[in-house]
Order: C-alpha cells, then sequence, then structure tokens
C-alpha cells in the first residue's frame, strides 16, 4: 500500500516541521513536564514519542494493531532508504541523511541491527530527467553518490541485466531497514524509557477554539493531554477528512522470490536495493534476512481501505512480476515466489 505523489509533498510541507514545532508550542513551554499523547506507533509516531520522551514530555503511545503490524504502512519486512527524489526535494534529501545517521547511532545504542548498508542504485531510462535534477541536490545535501554508466553497472553487478538502462546514480552509503523490526525496536526503548503504550483504537475528539477536547481510546474512556499528535499514514484520511485528497492509500502487491540453492549473488552483500526508472515500474531489495529476494510493483492501484483489504496476490502481476525478473535478473535457476506476500509497502 502507499499513497498518490502527493504524500511527498504533504511530509515536506508538515511532517518535517514535527517534534521540532511541539517543543517550541507555548503547551510544552509552560508546563515543567508536558503530557503528550501520540496516535499511531510507525516510523513518525514511535520515533516522535521517543523524541517528545527524551526532551521531557510524560508521553502515552496508542495504536490500533501495535508497531509495524501488517495493516501500516510502516509493516513488512523491509523498507529501502535512499535519498535520490528527483528535482526540488532538498529538504526531503536532507531528511534521509538526518534519519540514515540516527538509525545508525540507535542500532549501536541498543545492539540491534535494523539499517542495511547494501547501497541503493537508480536506474535512468531514456528519460533522464528525474536522476539528472537529483544530481545536484544529492550533491547540496552532502550525500554521497556515483554516476555510473551502463558498463560501469555490468561490471560491478553483473547479475543485473541493463538493456534500456541509460545510466545510474548508485549512493553506497544507503540501502534498506528491517522495517517492523525498526517499529519494534523503537517501542522497546521508548518503554525502557518511562513512556507509556496502550494498544487501542482512538478518535479524535471535537476541536474547540484552537484545542483538541481529548481522545477516545476505547468505550466511555476519554484520555486528556496537552497536546496530541497523529501519526497515522494511511488512515489520516479518514480521521481528518480535510487530508483525504493528499493522503490516498492504494494497492501495491510486494513479492518475495526464492533464489536458486547456494546463489549467493542476490544478497544485500552482492547487491544494491534498486529502482528501476525506466519504462519498468518496479524496486527491489535483496537479501532480506533470507526471507526472499524482494521485487515490488509501483504501480499506484486502486484505492483501498487499509483496515479491511484482503491481501492475497494477483495472477497478473505475479505474472508481470516473474517477466521482469527474466529480463532484468536472468539467472540459472527459476526463482518461484516465497510465501505468501501481498501485504503493503
Amino acid at each position: 500500500m502507499d499513497t498518490n505523489s502527493s504524500r511527498r509533498s504533504f511530509l515536506k510541507g508538515s511532517a518535517v516541521v514535527g517534534v521540532a514545532h511541539i517543543v517550541r508550542s507555548p503547551a510544552f513551554a509552560a508546563s515543567v513536564q508536558p503530557s503528550v499523547i501520540v496516535v499511531g506507533a510507525g516510523a513518525f509516531g514511535g520515533w516522535s514519542a521517543l523524541h517528545l520522551l527524551q526532551r521531557g514530555a510524560k508521553v502515552t503511545l496508542i495504536d490500533a494493531w501495535g508497531p509495524g503490524n501488517s495493516r501500516a504502512s510502516s509493516g513488512g519486512e523491509t523498507r529501502t532508504i535512499r535519498a535520490t527524489y528527483g528535482p526540488a526535494h532538498l529538504l526531503y534529501t536532507k531528511m534521509v541523511a538526518r534519519a540514515l545517521q540516527l538509525w545508525q547511532e540507535y542500532e549501536q545504542r541498543w545492539n540491534v541491527k535494523l539499517f542495511f548498508r547494501s547501497g541503493a542504485l537508480r536506474m535512468a531510462g531514456a528519460d533522464d530527467s528525474y536522476e539528472s535534477a537529483a544530481l545536484p541536490v544529492l550533491k547540496d545535501a552532502g550525500i554521497r553518490f556515483e554516476k555510473l554508466s551502463v558498463p560501469d553497472c555490468a561490471k560491478r553487478w553483473p547479475q543485473i541485466n541493463f538493456d534500456g538502462v541509460s545510466w545510474s546514480v548508485y549512493e553506497p552509503d544507503s540501502g534498506f531497514l528491517a522495517a517492523r523490526r525498526g517499529c519494534e525496536a523503537v517501542l522497546n526503548a521508548f518503554l525502557k524509557e518511562g513512556g507509556k503504550y496502550r494498544q487501542a483504537q482512538a478518535t479524535a475528539g471535537s476541536i474547540v477554539a484552537d484545542r483538541m477536547q481529548g481522545i477516545t481510546s476505547a468505550p466511555g474512556e476519554i484520555l486528556n493531554a496537552d497536546l496530541y499528535v497523529f501519526a497515522l499514514g494511511p488512515w489520516l484520511g479518514k480521521i481528518f477528512p480535510f487530508l483525504a485528497t493528499k493522503i490516498t492509500p492504494t494497492r501495491q502487491e510486494v513479492f518475495f522470490f526464492g533464489t536458486p540453492a547456494g546463489d549467493v549473488r542476490f544478497t544485500e552483500e552482492q547487491l544494491p536495493t534498486w529502482i528501476d526508472g525506466g519504462k519498468y515500474p518496479f524496486f527491489g531489495v535483496p537479501g532480506n534476512h533470507w526471507r526472499g529476494f524482494k521485487i515490488a510493483d509501483d504501480t499506484r492501484g486502486p484505492i483501498i481501505d487499509p483496515s479491511t483489504m484482503e491481501r492475497e496476490i494477483s495472477e497478473e502481476k505475479l505474472d508481470a512480476a516473474r517477466a521482469y525478473l527474466r529480463m532484468r535478473f536472468p539467472s540459472d535457476g527459476r526463482l518461484p515466489a516465497a510465501g505468501k506476500p501481498g501485504l503493503p509497502v
């Protein structure tokens, strides 16, 4: 599952102010230990709760199904982390650079492996305007990158067929994150530092004079705080209708393929995360903790309800993924689909 193209614009305009805006707010400054309720324990909500707690707030974190659950956009085995986002996204690219730094700092502090520095490859097609525009943005943000020719790519990653690729951007310091494990690690740190967690469905209260009148977390139970943070991902438009045009969950299908026995060419040690920027709408993650070789279709499908959508793969999308694999990642053995994917990305 993902949102439409306005999601990153929404994040660029609002989410980046997040914790900093709350900490500077009058309600936060006026209290010795302000109380904050954070609804949503995904990547944004969990980290917001942890940082607010570290800033001295009394924080309660609430999630309907738990951190990194399979319905949420922060769930799933892995998420790519890379900084190539085309033109005019300097702020977003800087957010990625800061996130990379924090993930590495915290995984050392917690002694748990969450970030995998496999590198990230963006393949440009015949129209390379997106990739070309990204280069000065990466440079301004201080992101290390290489602009690689097709012969350079083919020499470095012979397991990839680069037909139809004009050139590529490679970020050696990027890679992928263990998504659901990361959300769980953040929650564990939050609890260890004194935060409170409740698994419950929360409903926003009415707003009077620019203040929310508490939230309902169970029939008849109202929780109040000085400040409220709603990090609901694909559910934001349902809770706050004025965001419905900006947060639109759509169906996307994800597949995990088994590799030939003994073949290590598709592990994170030998292959980067990748995005096909040409005419093929696929991206993927290698290795994956032995879960399989991840292939995701980046085509936006029909609008869905993330609470009730059936997580069943379609034969049409599976056939398309197989055809793409045969073209882009030719191997001596067949790559069978592993498990029952169809979870959101």
